[in-house]
């Protein structure tokens, strides 16, 4: 079993909570692109350092219908994203 320090936790709480300010201040300027870029990052990290597919998916999918939309060569990347979260949280 992985030993998690203290510090590591403290660590990825800041970051989360620093992708979810960005998003909120993307949000408040109407900075779209921004929006879905910072949705996409905050999704990874969470099913990366918390486990939490649930809501990484429901970030990552809301990243890609914007991407799609404003037709961002992103897109694709996100898309990937999404395949290997499921991956991850079918085992």
């Amino acid at each position: 079993m992985e030993y998690v320090t203290e510090e590591a936790i403290a660590k990825r709480s800041v970051g989360i909570a620093l992708y979810q300010q960005s998003l909120e201040i993307k949000e408040s300027i109407g900075n779209v692109q921004g929006k879905a870029i910072t949705l996409a990052m905050l999704g990874q990290l969470l099913a990366d350092e918390k486990g939490d597919f649930v809501t990484a998916l429901d970030y990552l999918q809301e990243s890609l219908e914007i991407l799609q939309r404003i037709q961002s060569p992103d897109a694709e990347t996100v898309r990937e994203i999404i395949n290997d979260v499921q991956q991850m949280a079918n085992g």
